[in-house]
């Protein structure tokens, strides 16, 4: 374990930017893991309309992955391209690292958002599925924001770019806390993403290095189409959020942005939840 720097070992006090810029990523370099579809892709989307230049990241599917490097080049005006790497696998995810230093010059925002879901009830649940989880899920995470440390701490503070040396945002879940029967092996590694960012929130401040996590609802995406699709799966998802609505991709995109801009310079270790009050656990709302 390291020592906590000293005063003289950081950076000094950033002048926060002018107010027209506080939202503004312009300059800033992003890699959006998982970037291809769903919710990474309106991260991806969203963050180019702020002026981030972006990194897709995807582990199969060139060409949705190559409609979301056009979407943010010809909507947004800002660089982009793809990158296929999986991010469970260490020489992949350096070797993706070294590619946008080599092209972008270094990155201020790291969005870690690939994940998988492999669900089976707990009794019926192969080692193969809770290990292909948890490996794509938290160690994906761990080791993609282990390269992002390194690459801030080498650049350190540009106040003209942002207040803090570098931005990490993981892509967490409401069931870091909301337990899921039949998704162990999920509920499991993003409670592990909880406790690794607020833990590497605590050793990283002192370089003015913030990280902290979205935890999504119920949201529109492919992957759960089938709590969605019709009328009747529609009605009974509503049942658990308060706000009487599914979230949308977007709505997550626009809170990364937040979360990267330095309107959020104060904020480090901590969960967003964007969830149209599922965390209210509307169950109890007549007193249970």
């Amino acid at each position: 374990m390291t020592d906590r720097p000293s005063a003289a070992d950081c950076y000094p006090p950033a002048v926060l930017p002018s107010p027209e810029r506080q939202l503004s990523l312009k300059g800033q370099k992003a890699l959006v893991t998982g970037g291809s579809s769903g919710i990474g892709r309106e991260i991806a989307i969203e963050l180019g309309w702020a002026g981030a230049d972006v990194v897709v990241n995807y582990n199969s599917g060139d060409e949705e992955a190559q409609e979301v490097v056009e979407a943010v080049e010809q909507r947004c005006g800002v660089r982009a391209y793809a990158h296929q790497a999986d991010v469970s696998d260490e020489a992949a995810v350096q070797g993706m690292f070294q590619r946008i230093q080599e092209t972008f010059g270094g990155i201020d925002i790291l969005v870690a958002n690939a994940g998988v879901q492999r669900d089976a009830a707990f009794d019926e649940m192969s080692l193969a599925d809770w290990d292909m989880v948890l490996r794509v899920n938290l160690t994906g995470q761990f080791l993609c924001c282990r390269e992002a440390v390194r690459a801030f701490r080498r650049k350190g503070v540009v106040p003209e770019v942002s207040c803090a040396a570098g931005k990490i945002i993981c892509m967490s879940s409401v069931h870091d806390s909301i337990p899921w029967a039949g998704h162990a092996n999920y509920a499991a590694s993003k409670g592990g993403v909880l406790m690794m960012m607020k833990s590497l929130a605590q050793e990283v401040a002192a370089w003015r290095i913030r990280v902290n996590a979205i935890s999504p609802g119920a949201v529109r995406t492919p992957i759960n189409r089938d709590a969605w699709e019709t009328p009747e799966a529609y009605h009974a998802l509503m049942k658990l959020v308060p706000y009487n609505r599914i979230g949308e991709p977007s709505d997550i995109g626009r809170a990364a942005v937040w979360l990267a801009s330095d309107y959020a310079d104060y904020i480090t270790g901590t969960t967003l939840y964007v969830d149209g009050g599922m965390m209210l656990y509307p169950g109890f709302e007549a007193g249970g």
